[in-house]
């Protein structure tokens, strides 16, 4: 270096030198970049790598914080949940989180008082008067305050006294109605018998309404939950107790069914009893959940027609008949509806070039009782986020985008807390998200299971493959995930079983949801606590660190990745395959694809320019030392990041104007169940009864908006007007 100096030095008085120039310049540029690339912090790789980097304590301190969240039940509301929001602001807040709460004013329901009684004809006995509680184990720590829970009920259940010979429907579906009508079994004017199962319990209520029923009961079935008579349940295995006891809401919607599709602010625009009546969330006809032991009972005093083999459930000494009668049921529900005030909690680290682009992680913090699995479980794993992000702080890492953790309250009524918050912010939300990363239920059992709206994938994947397996150390939670025989590995978020639904399916964010485990026998009962979770669902507390890894890695990836990680070739690819499942239910019928199949060829056109687009801003050797124009990158991100939106329609799906996205949403007959194009296959359930040429003209109708909507995505890709 001294050699080239003493030139750069002669070369200099001689100014007429365009050599010397050009030199001296060089010279310059180089002693600045490399005083540049020295003083330049570690690439963000680094700091991701040593996110997933994980210690022997982060298990205990994931199972600290469960241990304190689930001390109490915690239902939406009372004052446990409140201790509980406090729990998670200060524990956020000493992660050197900005935080804040934001709370609504919303109609949540409790019962005042319940009834069931089962008169049985001679010779089985008198009448049965059911306790309707959950008891409590030998030897449970939480006795002391298990009686703090909510007593058993359906949220939002019509109030009211029916009575009625009761008819065994197996689980409620509008199929199983129809086997009934084909067995000549009429079940208007009756108190149904229902399994829990296979769709939502608000869909088992309306179903029932709409078949004529009077009243429903719906009971945990031991071939469904498990254990039974000579079996063996919780606290000795997995299993729902014979006295435990599914509570849930049954509103079927989102968001407080006062305000539908505004803020349930202090002093808002609220909606009278019959208002929310005409808007078909609300049920009609009381029910009351009840345990394995008392459907059992009930089912003994039925009669009739033996069930068909696929109904019969775990009682072997029972036949399974479906009445009506001789067993008769009085059933008396009231509860009382009341303005509550509800806290949503959040933790804000700040992008620095992008701050005004966000990236949100959530999870829901109330529970039915004391929710060791249903939340707090995801609770639990996002403080355990939010501890890491703080150990990435401290060794000089800052986000490009802004990072949110939101923790939410009163889901379990109807998604309420994130779907008023949504609503109030949906502006700002539609133009600055660039993704909703959601964990409920963090933990179950064993098994990954994550759903995506499609563009995620990819990133999905990688993420997996940069985290070891929790139960099995010699290789990665991908490996195992390809492993499982899962034949699509990435779900759809059509249902609207959590957070996620007001994102994507209201406002057209890209969304993730993801867990360990799945279903599992003591959900929404009393013995959904810590010492379940402890013995069963996660022993060592492993897999909640594996999830912790996940969900902060691709939250890492979408905040500090200069081009965000979305692949739309892999959605165009997903519509050409939920198309091809459309066919099926249009066969023979006069329906044409061939807007829809020709507006997905479009759209993947668009993907793979853009894709070019980037690789070609990416750039290679100088110029990507020299850096990029910011704005092109902006302007690139942003169409990546608008085109969700653009799957959304600002009229809804039919009859469910709040439902926006025409690609995902609910199944009308279930809210849990996932549909690919919703409002077809409504109106193909419609056309299906009627048969009529105006309904099938309504089908066409659907598929010419899918099509439309698919082709306005393709447009904001290519990010020029027409």
């Amino acid at each position: 270096m001294p050699f080239l100096e003493e030139n750069l030095l002669e070369e200099r008085k001689s100014p007429t030198s365009k050599t010397s120039k050009t030199t001296y310049l060089l010279f310059i540029s180089i002693s600045i970049s490399l005083l540049l690339f020295t003083a330049s912090p570690p690439p963000k790789s680094t700091y991701h790598s040593l996110y997933v980097s994980v210690s022997e304590s982060e298990n205990v301190t994931v199972s600290h914080h469960l241990l304190i969240l689930t001390r109490r039940p915690h239902v939406a509301g009372s004052p446990a949940n409140a201790d509980a929001a406090s729990y998670v602001l200060s524990t956020l807040t000493s992660h050197s989180l900005r935080t804040h709460i934001s709370s609504y004013h919303v109609a949540l329901n409790y019962p005042l008082s319940r009834s069931l009684t089962l008169t049985r004809a001679h010779p089985l006995g008198p009448t049965i008067t059911f306790s309707l509680d959950q008891e409590i184990y030998a030897g449970d720590p939480y006795a002391d305050v298990a009686r703090e829970a909510v007593p058993t009920f359906h949220a939002y259940a019509r109030s009211g006294s029916v009575a009625g010979n009761v008819a065994y429907v197996n689980y409620g579906r509008v199929e199983d109605y129809a086997t009934l009508k084909g067995m000549g079994v009429n079940v208007s004017g009756t108190v149904v018998l229902v399994r829990y199962g296979k769709i939502y319990r608000g869909d088992i209520v309306r179903n029932a309404y709409e078949a004529g029923a009077v009243g429903v009961v719906v009971y945990t079935d031991t071939k469904d939950y498990g254990g039974g008579v000579d079996g063996k349940w919780f606290p000795e295995d997995r299993w729902m107790p014979p006295s435990g006891v599914q509570v849930g809401s049954l509103y079927i919607g989102a968001g407080d069914p006062t305000t539908p599709g505004w803020a349930s602010t202090s002093a808002c625009e609220r909606m009278d009893d019959e208002e929310i009546e005409r808007g078909g969330g609300i049920p009609l006809i009381p029910s009351l959940p009840v345990s394995s032991a008392d459907g059992e009972a009930i089912m003994e005093a039925i009669g009739g027609h033996v069930a068909p083999d696929d109904w019969q459930g775990g009682a072997e000494s029972i036949d399974y008949r479906v009445g009506p009668g001789p067993g008769f049921l009085n059933l008396t529900y009231n509860g009382n509806q009341t303005i509550t005030t509800i806290q949503n909690v959040f933790g804000v680290i700040e992008g620095v070039e992008e701050p005004d682009r966000y990236v949100l992680l959530g999870n829901h913090r109330d529970a039915w009782t004391f929710g060791a699995v249903d939340p707090n479980s995801g609770t639990a794993t996002l403080l355990e986020v939010a501890r890491r992000l703080e150990k990435l702080q401290k060794r000089g890492w800052k986000p490009r985008r802004t990072i949110i953790l939101c923790n939410w309250d009163a889901e379990e009524y109807g998604l309420i807390g994130s779907t008023e918050w949504v609503e109030e912010n949906r502006e700002m939300l539609a133009s600055r998200v660039v993704a909703y990363l959601n964990v409920d239920c963090a933990v179950s059992g064993a098994g990954f299971h994550v759903s995506s709206t499609p563009q995620l994938d990819k990133l999905l994947k990688q993420a997996t493959q940069q985290v070891q397996d929790p139960d099995n150390s010699s290789q990665t939670v991908y490996e195992s995930w390809i492993q499982s025989n899962d034949s699509q590995m990435v779900g759809r978020l059509g249902g609207g079983g959590s957070d996620f639904a007001s994102f994507i399916q209201h406002v057209g964010v890209p969304a993730v949801d993801m867990f360990y485990g799945g279903e599992y026998a003591v959900y929404h009962s009393l013995y959904d606590d810590f010492v379940w979770m402890q013995k069963f669902g996660d022993p060592m507390f492993h897999r909640h660190v594996a999830v912790a890894s996940i969900w902060g890695l691709v939250a890492l990836k979408l905040a500090d990745d200069e081009f965000l990680p979305f692949d739309y070739v892999s959605y165009a690819s997903e519509l050409q395959r939920s198309t091809k499942e459309l066919e099926n239910e249009i066969l023979g019928k006069p329906i044409s694809l061939s807007p829809l199949y020709k507006s997905i060829e479009q759209l993947n056109k668009a993907a793979t320019k853009i894709n070019d687009q980037r690789k070609a801003l990416e750039g290679n050797g100088w110029a990507s030392m020299w850096g990029k124009d910011p704005l092109k990158v902006r302007e690139l991100n942003d169409r990546l990041m608008m085109a969700e939106r653009a799957f959304t329609d600002r009229d809804g799906l039919f009859g469910r104007p709040w439902y926006k996205h025409l690609i995902y949403g609910p199944s009308n007959h279930n809210d849990y169940g996932s549909k690919s194009f919703p409002g077809v296959d409504d109106a193909i359930e419609k056309a299906k009864s009627s048969n009529t040429t105006e309904s099938w003209k309504s089908v066409q109708h659907e598929v010419w908006r899918v099509s439309r909507a698919v082709t306005h995505a393709s447009l904001v890709l290519n990010g020029k007007f027409t």
